[in-house]
């Protein structure tokens, strides 16, 4: 007489093989909350995970203490708490940038023939992640693409710096300085701020002799699932092929390359 009426229990989960059972409870609301929009109710976040209402709210209650829930104060509803996006940056870091760069650049590669460059900033160095060489027989020399002083002076480096903070972007350029390359090479700060500024604007960076005597590269920025500036690409290739159709063509494709690669790593228009 005193006990409680079995007909107002939810049915229990579905039953799944070789799963800690509060485990698959915790990821049954956590995933429930990430489909709602306006948070939920415990009795309804309680019914859609089929549980009782003292078993949902005490994996809540953990979930709220490691900030994987939040409560509003006022509607008391549930949702997803900041942690979450803390292990959304943990998985797109690991994701290898090169590996999933590799099949769109050679696709680039073959579609252009010139040679073609990933790189990053580590710190404040330019850094190449990948390089593949052209398929023409007379090509640029990549054996220098890997000088990190150079950021200022190359398609891939000004392609990053354009869309870096004004504050790391200053350091940057005081700790490495602007050297010459070329008689080409941009070393005066207001040249180069114009330079970048350009680049934001029309979404690419072009390098016309400006590391390589003979060299011309076109940059374009790869974005992350956040739309922050994480790298970038570059066609490079000798003067003798440089016409305004073919760096035209170039810069549309070599900027279609830069947002397929943005798109691999969670980036979205």
């Amino acid at each position: 007489m005193g006990g409680k009426s079995t007909s107002t229990l939810l049915p229990p989960p579905p039953k799944r093989p070789n799963t800690v059972q509060s485990v698959d409870r915790a990821l049954d609301i956590l995933e429930t909350l990430a489909a709602s929009k306006n948070g939920m109710s415990l009795s309804d976040l309680a019914g859609r995970v089929t549980l009782n209402a003292s078993t949902c709210h005490h994996l809540l209650q953990t979930l709220l203490q490691r900030s994987y829930v939040e409560q509003d104060a006022e509607s008391k509803h549930y949702s997803l708490g900041n942690r979450i996006l803390h292990l959304q940056y943990g998985r797109t870091q690991q994701i290898d940038m090169a590996a999933q760069a590799l099949p769109i650049l050679q696709e680039l590669n073959d579609t252009t023939g010139e040679s073609i460059h990933l790189a990053t900033l580590q710190v404040l160095d330019l850094v190449t992640l990948l390089k593949l060489e052209s398929l023409h027989p007379v090509r640029v020399d990549n054996s220098l693409v890997g000088k990190t002083h150079a950021a200022h002076a190359t398609a891939t480096g000004k392609a990053i710096l354009a869309f870096l903070p004004e504050g790391r972007l200053t350091a940057l350029l005081q700790e490495k300085g602007l050297r010459s390359f070329t008689d080409r090479t941009v070393t005066h700060i207001g040249q180069i701020m114009a330079d970048l500024e350009r680049v934001r604007r029309q979404g690419f960076a072009v390098d016309d002799e400006e590391f390589q005597t003979g060299v011309y590269c076109v940059g374009a920025p790869v974005r992350d699932h956040t739309g922050k500036v994480v790298a970038s690409i570059s066609v490079s290739m000798p003067v003798m092929r440089v016409t305004k159709d073919r760096i035209e063509e170039i810069i549309r494709l070599a900027r279609q390359a830069a947002l397929r690669i943005s798109e691999r790593l969670g980036y979205s228009l």
